[in-house]
């Protein structure tokens, strides 16, 4: 009895990561180039939309998001043949950066 109807599991992963943007200008073009790639789902008006919205972030959020793939995430994980990807969604904002102990630079962990 190979009757699998009903043993899928899905199961959601939250990754949390803080990058540092070093060169927006840079991060902004490959994002440009990803939505400007013929494999593209996008039509022209969709092209020129995303690309303004790419162009307009200087935080570099909405550039990374379009660099983020599904199967990237998946590298995270061994034995990949027995999961595949159905969707990945990760949220890209602003950060204030790495949550640091303190900002004054003392490192006594006394909390006032």
């Amino acid at each position: 009895m190979s009757d699998e109807s009903g043993t899928e599991r899905y199961l959601r992963l939250t990754v949390e990561l803080t990058v540092e943007v070093n060169d927006l200008g840079a991060l902004q073009a490959a994002a440009l180039k990803e939505i400007n790639h013929p494999e593209a789902d996008l039509d022209e008006a969709e092209r020129r939309e995303q690309a303004e919205l790419v162009s307009a972030d200087d935080s570099g959020a909405t550039a990374l998001q379009w660099l983020i793939e599904p199967d990237h995430v998946l590298g995270l994980i061994e034995h990949i043949e027995s999961i595949e990807p159905r969707e990945a969604v990760l949220g890209v904002e602003p950060s204030e950066g790495p949550a640091e102990e303190d900002e004054d630079g003392e490192h006594d962990h006394h909390h006032h």
